[in-house]
């Protein structure tokens, strides 16, 4: 009796460490298409590719609705990390800029708040209705606009198909004209052009170039655009970044190579930093355009450099990712000078990754946080945003002129080469900050190592 007692505890401890080595050492294999399923999947990509793998939670709950999944694990600094799923459009970013094509601001004027349209997409659902910047809104869907209530508001918009206006356009001869009512439909905007015009100002020429967004493939409209100005001897460079949230590095670094004297196609642009998988990653000016850039090479873009040594770029705190590279990147290089405000400070970069396990699915996409960015200098870590030379806030005045007009705010300190913090006192004006942590930008910066 005592053998099999013996025997039995031996028999019963080996199974017990078996199965301690199966959970310890197998991957558990969960049913498709299940929470656990998706999740597991999402846990490993993270602890291979997330910029603080090192961090990720000991113990998750593989049970949870994947997004909220997907959150756990973000660190408390990471603002831009997120996961969508094609099949639940709900995952996905929204925005007033992605949902209707325009920017918006909020101030208080004589007693009554405003929301002021300070950009709109060409060809947008916005500039389709009626849409131009400067105009002022008083009412969103019949609620008139207060300072208690307008940040729900602006999160309705965010979450809205449709949107009804209540605008007026405002200048200082006549004050407002009479207000009236359009409709806003949810819709795509398929173009986002770049506009530029060369302004004389005190007998210099200067080029004046407006980037909604770096788009891959950009390098030959730049390419047409400095060659305009080269035929029209532009001696000063004017970048509008003000409503640019990133878009691809390798049209950022299109951009750059024309900007900037005296680059060879081998002098560093931008250094990657990753965990311990990823290691750093450097690229060249050469390097870093062909990553995404087939059709325009580094020679052909010198051909148009101007004869400058000072850029003066236009920022606000809509500007970030590829757009914070222009500023960042091109100091090493030549003197920038950055009117306006704060940047947003998205001074890091990832790839999608996809979940194509099963066949004929397309399951869900991750855009983790991967590298942290630097320029040739190892200068970076500017999470809390880029502080402009020259601190300005372009609703000084209620007159709000055309973007690319000398008479507008920004633009007309640069035309002046003003490098002095002082702005004009207007106590009529108050602008309005949005408490909550929304940002309008790119969903991410686009690489391809």
């Amino acid at each position: 009796m005592k053998n099999y007692h013996f025997f039995f505890t031996v028999f019963l401890l080996s199974i017990l460490f078996f199965q301690s080595c199966q959970t310890e050492d197998t991957p558990l294999v969960y049913e498709k298409g299940t929470n656990q399923y998706t999740n597991s999947w999402i846990l490993e990509q993270m602890k291979k590719y997330y910029l603080w793998n090192e961090n990720l939670p000991q113990h998750t709950d593989l049970s949870l609705n994947s997004k909220d999944y997907f959150k756990t694990l973000l660190q408390k600094e990471d603002r831009f990390s997120y996961a969508v799923n094609v099949a639940l459009p709900e995952t996905f970013p929204k925005s007033v800029r992605s949902n209707y094509g325009f920017d918006i601001s909020f101030i208080e004027f004589e007693n009554q708040t405003y929301g002021v349209v300070l950009y709109v997409l060409s060809d947008s659902p916005a500039e389709r209705s009626g849409l131009k910047r400067g105009q002022f809104i008083k009412a969103i869907n019949g609620i008139l606009l207060n300072r208690q209530n307008f940040e729900n508001v602006y999160t309705d918009l965010n979450n809205s198909d449709k949107i009804r206006l209540q605008f007026a356009q405002y200048s200082s001869a006549s004050g407002f004209s009479a207000f009236k009512e359009i409709e806003v439909l949810r819709g795509f905007t398929f173009s986002k052009s770049i506009l530029y015009n060369v302004i004389l100002y005190n007998n210099q020429k200067v080029g004046y170039i407006q980037i909604p967004h770096f788009d891959i493939g950009l390098a030959a409209s730049f390419l047409s655009v400095f060659k305009e100005f080269q035929n029209q001897s532009v001696t000063k460079v004017v970048v509008d970044l003000r409503y640019n949230g990133g878009g691809d590095v390798s049209s950022a670094a299109a951009l750059s190579i024309i900007l900037a004297p005296n680059i060879k196609l081998n002098d560093v642009f931008i250094k990657f930093k990753g965990n311990k998988n990823g290691g750093q990653v450097i690229k060249t000016f050469k390097e870093a355009l062909e990553m995404n850039e087939t059709q325009t090479n580094f020679d052909a873009l010198r051909t148009v450099h101007p004869p400058i040594q000072k850029l003066y770029v236009l920022s606000g705190n809509h500007t970030a990712s590829a757009s914070e590279i222009i500023i960042n990147n091109l100091k090493p290089y030549m003197n920038v000078a950055v009117i306006g405000e704060k940047t947003v400070g998205k001074d890091v970069a990832g790839f999608a990754i996809d979940d194509d396990r099963i066949s004929g699915e397309q399951g869900w996409v991750l855009y983790p946080v991967i590298y942290k960015l630097f320029n040739v200098h190892d200068e970076g870590n500017y999470a809390a945003g880029i502080k402009p030379t020259v601190e300005s806030n372009e609703l000084q005045e209620m007159e709000i002129f055309p973007l690319g007009d000398a008479r507008e705010m920004l633009l007309s300190q640069a035309l002046n080469g003003n490098i002095s913090s002082k702005q004009k006192d207007i106590p009529t004006i108050k602008k309005l900050i949005l408490n909550k942590n929304y940002i309008d930008t790119d969903p991410f910066l686009l690489i391809d190592l």
